[in-house]
This record gives C-alpha cells, structure tokens and sequence, in this order.
C-alpha cells in the first residue's frame, strides 16, 4: 500500500468518525408540535382569570396591582407576586420578601415555582420560572412606571378597549418587574411567543381576545395599549376575535 492511499484511508476513517459524532438532531418531542383548540382555550382562559384578578385586587384595595418599588422608586417584584393571594397562591405569596428584589438570596429560590396560570401553554423556555404574560410599560400604559391606578377615572379611554395582559414575544422570569417597553412612536414589539406569529390579550374589562398577528393593525393595537388618549377604537379593526 502506498503512502498517498494510506492517507487517504486514514482521511476516510476521520472524515466517518466527524460524521458520527456530529449533533444528533432535536427529537421531535421537544418541538411544540401543531397547535391545538385545547392550547389557544386554555391560553384564552388564563387570561381571562388574570383580568378578572386585577379587579378583584382593585375591590380590594381601591388601586389596581402594579410592579412593587422600594422607597427610591427602584423596580423590586413584578405585578405577577402582588396577585398571587388572588390566584390561590397565597402560600407561595407570603415566602417572598416583598421589601427586596426579584433576585434576592430568599426570592431568587422562588423562581422554579411559576404558578400554574402564567406557565406557557405551548412554547418551550429556555429557563425554568419564565413566563409570557405581560403587561406594556410606557407613558399612558397599563403599567407604567409602577403608577397608582383606579377604575375607572385612571382609563377613561374604556375598560373595553384598553388592554391590561398580552402574551409577549420574549419570556420574562415570572418574579422580575418585567414588562413589554411601549413607546407609541416606535413599531410594535414582537408579540408572537407561543402561538406562531397569533397571541392573546386581556382588556381591562377582563375580556379576552385572539389576534391574528400578521393582520393586526398596528396604529389600533397602540391605541389599545393607551388608556387616557380619547381614543375610539373598534376592536374588529384590529382583526380580533373571541
């Protein structure tokens, strides 16, 4: 055997030995698979009971839920951890230190216990603990800057065509004071997360809604965001349906 064919043998058994141990490609299992009727109503459903929450918070306490601040007005915990007593989860409500941030050594160990209402109902995660529900923070927003809002003098544009929770394009970790940045002059974030380009919202009102996401008619949707605009706004417009 010649030089030149053992080598080219030699090159062949490592060209082999590349191929067999190149990344064996995702089971399909760890695809989300097709979107099912039982997904999109049970996405629907969550929230559906998220809106309902906020006004029975609001009941409660005469102001709607919103991110918590310390003293300095530094963002420390999500709205997603004032509601939890509202949501059944008031054991889990009271293991956090609700005068430190997200990440704290005490809160961070509560991450892995997302509650059940804001685990994602198709889409995989990178990390435990996140979730898709989110509200819009920016001026005029649902909220914004962690404000004090009342039903209904703070949404005199109508409980019915503000919206409150929509399923964002990115994942936040379910504790951290994470919303979507809103800024009306800007094109519209991504909002398509879970369901392939369609998502839902939740209206002030506590009605839910799907949108048809490539249809959505932007200037609407940002008028829907707003709540003291005196914006008239026809929800059908925006290509919405129950």
């Amino acid at each position: 055997m010649t030089l030149k064919s053992c080598l080219v043998g030699l090159a062949t058994i490592v060209l082999a030995g590349v191929l067999l141990a190149a990344p064996v490609p995702k089971e399909k299992s760890e695809n989300p698979g097709p979107i099912t009727d039982e997904q999109l109503k049970q996405a629907s459903n969550n929230l559906e009971q998220i809106g309902i929450t906020l006004h029975g918070y609001h009941d409660t306490y005469g102001i709607m839920p919103n991110n918590i601040l310390d003293k300095a007005g530094k963002l420390l915990l999500s709205w997603r951890v004032t509601i939890l007593p509202f949501i059944e989860e008031e054991e889990l409500y009271k293991q956090f230190k609700l005068d430190e941030p997200w990440d704290s050594e005490t809160n961070k160990k509560l991450i892995e216990k997302l509650p059940k209402i804001y685990t994602p109902v198709r889409a995989k995660t990178k990390e435990k603990g996140m979730t898709f529900l989110q509200g819009f923070d920016g001026v005029d927003a649902t909220f914004e800057g962690g404000k004090k809002l009342r039903l209904p003098a703070s949404f005199p544009d109508g409980t019915s065509t503000t919206i409150a929770v929509v399923e964002a394009g990115e994942p936040v970790i379910w504790s951290k004071p994470g919303d979507i940045p809103f800024d009306a002059t800007k094109p519209l974030p991504a909002l398509d997360g879970q369901f392939d380009g369609d998502f839902h919202v939740v209206c002030m009102d506590g009605a839910s809604y799907k949108a048809i996401g490539k249809n959505v008619n932007a200037d609407v949707f940002k008028k829907m965001i707003t709540k003291a605009h005196g914006h008239v706004v026809n929800i059908e417009a925006a290509l919405w349906h129950k």
